[in-house]
């Protein structure tokens, strides 16, 4: 099982916990993770990446073993970590401030 955790709005919007465990097929990649979180939570779609292009929403980041994957591509293997269901995948909401 994959663990991913959400921000605040993402899980009043799924109405879930902080954290929510998915079966995911290999290769477990970013891109196979995020379908299978839509699929489980439809509600999701499109407001994590942009339905058509799959690109990420600008103000989301995702993170794994204290290290940012918004800028790698959706395809890589996530770390064996994440894969085995030892670390969550962290999907965040930017912060801004001034």
């Amino acid at each position: 099982m994959i663990r991913v955790e959400l921000p605040y709005h993402l899980r009043n919007l799924a109405q879930t916990g902080l954290e929510v465990s998915l079966s995911v097929d290999e290769p477990v990649t970013l891109r196979t993770v995020l379908e299978a979180l839509e699929a489980a939570y439809p509600m999701l779609r499109g407001t994590i990446r942009d339905q058509a292009t799959g690109k990420r929403r600008p103000l989301l980041r995702y993170f794994a073993c204290e290290g940012d994957l918004s800028f790698t591509s959706p395809d890589d293997l996530l770390p064996e970590a994440v894969r085995s269901g030892r670390e969550p995948l962290l999907i965040v909401g930017s912060v801004a401030g001034g």
